[in-house]
């Protein structure tokens, strides 16, 4: 089994993504640092992430450039990329 790791700007049409064998913070992270490398050199953003314990652990590693904003708990809606987990798993 593969975890597939996303984010999007819907303003910019930009993603970033990996495909890893597992969830866990250290995957996570290096989902962080492939984001971090599509941000422009004088931009920050913010990803949008749900409570899974690897999302909100202080032992996870963020990019200076990236701002984490945890959604609230059972929240699937609020996040925009899951209409693109959700088209997928449809299709």
């Amino acid at each position: 089994m593969a975890s597939i790791f996303g984010a999007i700007c819907p303003e910019q049409g930009k993603g970033a993504g990996l495909v890893l064998p597992f969830c866990n913070t250290e995957t996570r992270a290096l989902h962080l640092i492939e984001i971090s490398l599509a941000i422009a050199p004088d931009a920050k953003t913010v990803v949008l992430m749900d409570q899974a314990g690897w999302h909100t652990t202080d032992k996870l590693d963020v990019p200076a450039n990236i701002s984490i904003i945890a959604l609230p708990a059972k929240c699937p809606e609020l996040n925009p990329v899951e209409n693109i987990w959700q088209f997928m798993r449809d299709n």
